[in-house]
């Protein structure tokens, strides 16, 4: 590998903003907010929207807006059965 080329490796703390769930993990990416962690040292923080906490796969909940295909949908919105 070529010196001076790769960036940082170091441990971060990443932020899910939809449901406050943090968790430790190394990464190269960098951010001047900072948060102290559990175990009392200071880590750089991203946020991030979307996490194995909020996800649906991960939760089970899904979304349930997509149910019916295109006819059920035009007889819903025409009122029509």
């Amino acid at each position: 590998m070529k010196k001076d080329i790769h960036p940082e490796y170091r441990k971060v703390v990443f932020l899910d903003t939809s449901s406050d769930f943090k968790f430790l993990s190394g990464s190269t990416q960098n951010s001047e907010e900072t948060i102290e962690w559990e175990d009392g040292n200071s880590y750089p923080l991203i946020r991030v929207e979307i996490s194995s906490d909020s996800h649906p796969f991960y939760t089970g909940k899904q979304k349930a807006d997509k149910v019916g295909g295109r006819v059920d949908r035009f007889k819903k919105k025409y009122n029509m059965k």
